[in-house]
């Protein structure tokens, strides 16, 4: 699971890819159900406009968990998106292409989420579903 997540050697076919984003929901709710639970232990305030309010020393715990999933999601999500792009037969370098307006995150969502690998093995790797090389 843990080099699954957190690195990015080798490659992964798109199965193994979305199963990666149904962890980040699952993630999610599971920080969602901590942060509830401890709302009810280290009560804050909720401010005339309805947001949640936490200040001083009682912020610390809220503040661990929040930045420890934002680093899980932001560490895994960079190596999962690598492991695709290298399935794809390309540099992991190409996950930048997020950061272009308009077209970037439609290019990722087809690229590393609809798209098929490379048959066969590539220089990352055997491909990850066992297909042979495609030979003409």
């Amino acid at each position: 699971m843990t080099a699954f997540l957190f690195s990015s050697d080798g490659r992964i076919g798109r199965g193994k890819f979305w199963s990666a984003i149904l962890y980040y929901i699952g993630a999610s709710i599971i920080v969602g159900l901590l942060l509830f639970v401890l709302w009810q232990i280290i009560p804050g305030e909720i401010t005339a406009e309805g947001s949640y309010n936490v200040t001083g020393a009682k912020s610390v715990p809220y503040l661990i968990i929040v930045f420890g999933y934002i680093i899980f999601c932001i560490w895994s999500g960079i190596c999962i998106g690598v492991k695709r792009y290298h399935d794809r037969n390309k540099s992991g370098w190409w996950l930048l292409i997020q950061f272009v307006p308009l077209i970037g995150a439609a290019w990722y969502f087809i690229e590393a989420g609809c798209l098929r690998g490379t048959a066969g093995p590539n220089r990352f790797g055997p491909d990850p579903l066992g297909t042979p090389a495609i030979t003409a």
